[in-house]
């Protein structure tokens, strides 16, 4: 039996924190057990602070932020962060206080397995003002300051979240990097929207990247890196470091398929988003999405019983769906991981 997984990219329907702790209790139920992959989930709607952006800042070593009609904006290194920057912070711990009581009686008693998410510098470059208006990506030591703040602030996170579920054996960090694939095409628009940013070039695309990934290694943690962007250069993400690429498969360009094929024969992980992140509940079954996989195993001649390292996955996150579908969107790609797995 191979060792395919299921998973899911992230985000998840709700308001609240009584929402929050119900789709904790939602991943750990359908995800806790082989062949599921479950992970810490993150409710968008309850917030900025709550937000992919919100998030990455609560992690950020040594870097200050605030929240301003246009967005989240860098406000130095004076170690003062403002009010929504330490209600991220804050809220982050509260996720991970939910977490730690409720894992406890839902992961293994050792050998567990479990991933977080965090953006990535490109996407928070992409998305962060300056101190003076205008996006990180307009200058060169900004992004370069806020990629390393990211690194130290990951090196944290690894270990907080491992002091919590000390019954890990493995644990992924998932780069969100939903902007990468504009960063490098010059496709970002300026704050002003009438013009855009320069072309970040691939060794400095790529530099970046590798010091995030580096640090979640050094930190005994699996870095892998999601997008859904068409586009995204899935080979320079594997050199910068990554050991799991998470793909939504209906934007996967033709020259991609070499890189994930390459990446799975390698014993890597390439997780495979095929089922769809809104919808009705039981509009799509297993069998379906069973089928799509192995179709895609067959097109790259690989077996299933000699790629461990695929996992089944939403196409993206679920924050757009309600919360039944959510549920059995998870279901879903556990059932037809474990399909997959039967060969």
């Amino acid at each position: 039996m191979s060792g395919i997984r299921a998973t899911g990219v992230g985000s998840h329907p709700g308001e609240d924190q009584r929402d929050h702790a119900e789709a904790v209790r939602v991943v750990l139920g359908e995800l806790g057990q082989e062949p599921g992959l479950p992970y810490l989930p993150e409710v968008p709607g309850r917030g900025a602070t709550a937000t992919m952006i919100g998030r990455g800042l609560a992690v950020l070593d040594a870097l200050d932020a605030d929240l301003h009609p246009a967005g989240w904006r860098l406000t130095g290194s004076s170690g003062s962060p403002g009010v929504d920057h330490r209600r991220a912070r804050s809220l982050l711990g509260q996720d991970l206080d939910t977490l730690e009581e409720l894992a406890q009686d839902a992961l293994p008693a050792e050998g567990a397995a479990f991933k977080i998410q965090v953006a990535g510098p490109w996407t928070l470059a992409a998305t962060v003002e300056r101190p003076r208006g205008d996006k990180l990506l307009a200058d060169h030591g900004a992004r370069r300051e806020l990629a390393q703040a990211l690194a130290e602030g990951v090196r944290a996170h690894v270990a907080d979240v491992r002091r919590r579920l000390p019954s890990l054996e493995r644990l992924v960090v998932q780069v969100d990097e939903p902007a990468l694939a504009a960063v490098v095409t010059g496709s970002v628009r300026t704050a002003s929207g009438f013009s855009r940013h320069r072309t970040v070039d691939l060794p400095e695309a790529s530099q970046a990247l590798e010091w995030v990934l580096d640090a979640v290694t050094e930190a005994g943690a699996e870095p892998w890196v999601h997008a859904c962007a068409p586009g995204t250069p899935w080979g320079l993400v594997r050199g910068a470091g990554a050991r799991g690429l998470s793909v939504d498969l209906a934007m996967i360009a033709a020259a991609d398929h070499e890189v994930l094929a390459e990446a799975l024969e390698a014993g890597e992980s390439v997780a495979l988003g095929v089922v769809p992140g809104t919808g009705s509940a039981g509009a799509t079954g297993d069998a379906q999405v069973t089928e799509r996989v192995l179709r895609w195993l067959d097109m790259l001649g690989l077996d299933p019983a000699e790629v461990p390292g695929l996992v089944v996955a939403p196409a993206c996150g679920l924050a757009g769906a309600d919360a039944a579908y959510a549920r059995a969107a998870l279901a879903l790609v556990r059932t037809s991981a474990a399909n997959v797995r039967a060969g």
